[in-house]
């Protein structure tokens, strides 16, 4: 039977999925050890949505200002070729909370279930949230999570958090004034948000509860997951804020979207005549977000020992009125969201250390979202990982990169678009278009060490660099039922 059907039938029925609990089977750090320490850091990682490589100070934007994002950079490192576990929201952030490539890791693609949800991560699943937890952090989620629906295995709640407060659901997360959040198990009804009213914007009120936890979690370690819904589409920001920068990026770009009927504040987007000025606010509001979590940790005077990593789930977006063109929102990078070039799945990461990261830092080493996982389990103390795809990124943080191990190679799979795959090893960069309907479809080769932008296809002069990555492109996933590539799989 159809996964959807299965699901929508147990939401009916009001089938619980957090009581229907497999055994649990962890697919990562089998026999693990945790080696206590006396001062665990704190744990701050933010998430921006589809913010593009290029849409920072620090990586050259020049219409926004990112002030505060910029500062992460000066005081600490600024990663120049670190890629988001996928192209899309859902797999992106399975690839983090697991240490598990999209050949590897469950949830391969976005995947959603009626009425609200994603296709959830199994219970035999173990989350980097998990193994914090259970070295001894309080562990917090706020913003969109997309990882599996309320009350399923998938939930927040039952994947190592704490306390979980935003959108559960990622299509949901399309809209900035919705008629409900969830807080873990509780669906908080916003009357203010009712009918057409824009009474509470939803990323001021999920950023309070951010704050909130950060302060009343000041006197033991914890670990803050913020996966930010800006600046995703809808474009829209409070007035306050629009006013800031209307006129200021001329000719606007006009968008007419959702404004009523069954699919407004449910997914649908809603007009924008002036998105530029839009998607420039709301990269503000997220900035000065970032700036406020600072500057809480300051004031709680535990800044020296509290870890802020910054980065962005995927690539810059084209939907709801975005125009990453006019922002030059990939720099120098080929494709978008959606697209296994790097436009598509480089992404900015900046992390903070004070006394262990050197403010100013810059490195080039290759790295993925699957490193997060072993890299904070290191940090914790968490010895023995097993079965994950990351390697720690420790050594690069304290600045020893001599003493740093590399991926053999990086794998990426994409199940929309008639399906993508990529690979990169080394310099070369490998990636396969329309591989659903051709699984023998022409594979292009780009040497990244001298076309960062892809645009010269070296395949047919590198053909035992081809075969090589056509080998990898077989044997770097394991089948799924839910995520097929070919009859077989």
């Amino acid at each position: 039977m159809d996964f959807k059907v299965v699901f929508a039938l147990m939401i009916i029925v009001g089938i619980n999925f957090s009581s229907c609990k497999m055994e649990k089977k962890p697919t990562a750090l089998v026999g693990a050890e945790v080696e206590k320490t006396i001062d665990l850091p704190n744990i701050i990682y933010i998430l921006a949505d589809d913010l593009g490589y290029g849409d920072l100070g620090v990586y050259g934007q020049k219409k926004i200002k990112t002030p505060n994002i910029d500062k992460l950079a000066a005081e600490g490192i600024l990663f120049t070729q670190h890629y988001s576990g996928s192209t899309v929201c859902a797999p992106s952030r399975s690839a983090l909370m697991t240490g598990m490539h999209t050949g590897h890791t469950l949830v391969r693609g976005n995947y959603g279930i009626k009425p609200e949800g994603q296709y959830p991560i199994p219970d035999s699943t173990l989350t980097i949230a998990e193994v914090l937890k259970k070295a001894g952090y309080s562990t917090g989620a706020f913003g969109k999570w997309g990882l599996g629906f309320p009350g399923s295995a998938g939930d927040p709640n039952n994947q190592g958090f704490d306390t979980f407060y935003g959108y559960n659901c990622q299509t949901r997360g399309h809209n900035y004034y919705p008629y409900h959040l969830w807080s873990n198990q509780d669906s908080i009804v916003l009357p203010e948000n009712s009918g057409k009213k824009k009474g509470v914007y939803a990323p001021n009120l999920i950023h309070d509860k951010t704050l909130h936890f950060i302060e009343e979690n000041k006197d033991r370690p914890f670990f803050v997951y913020v996966p930010s819904i800006i600046p995703h589409a809808e474009l829209v920001a409070p007035e306050e804020v629009h006013n800031r920068f209307r006129g200021k990026f001329l000719p606007e770009k006009v968008y007419n979207g959702i404004d009523d009927g069954p699919k407004y504040k449910i997914g649908g987007y809603g007009s924008q005549p002036e998105s530029h000025a839009a998607f420039a606010a709301m990269v503000s509001i997220l900035d000065e977000q970032v700036g406020e979590i600072v500057k809480k940790v300051n004031d709680l005077g535990i800044a020296d020992n509290t870890i802020i990593i910054f980065t962005s789930d995927n690539g810059p977006h084209l939907e709801g009125g975005a125009d990453p063109d006019f922002f030059d929102s990939n720099g120098i990078l080929k494709g978008y969201k959606r697209d296994l070039y790097e436009g598509g799945i480089r992404v900015p990461m900046l992390v903070k250390w004070p006394k262990n990261i050197k403010p100013g830092s810059t490195t080039d080493h290759v790295s993925a979202f699957w490193d997060v996982f072993p890299t904070l389990a290191e940090i914790a103390g968490i010895k023995e990982t097993h079965g994950l795809d990351g390697i720690s990124l420790l050594p690069t943080l304290l600045g020893n990169s001599n003493e740093q191990k590399e991926h053999e190679y990086l794998y990426w799979e994409f199940h929309e678009k008639g399906g993508r795959q990529a690979v990169r090893m080394g310099n070369w960069k490998a990636v396969k278009y329309n591989v659903l309907k051709n699984p023998n479809a022409q594979l292009e080769l780009y040497d990244l060490s001298k076309d960062y932008g892809e645009e010269n296809n070296l395949a047919a002069d590198f053909p035992e660099v081809v075969t090589e990555m056509e080998n990898i492109l077989q044997k770097a996933r394991t089948p799924s039922e839910v995520f097929r590539f070919g009859k077989s799989k």
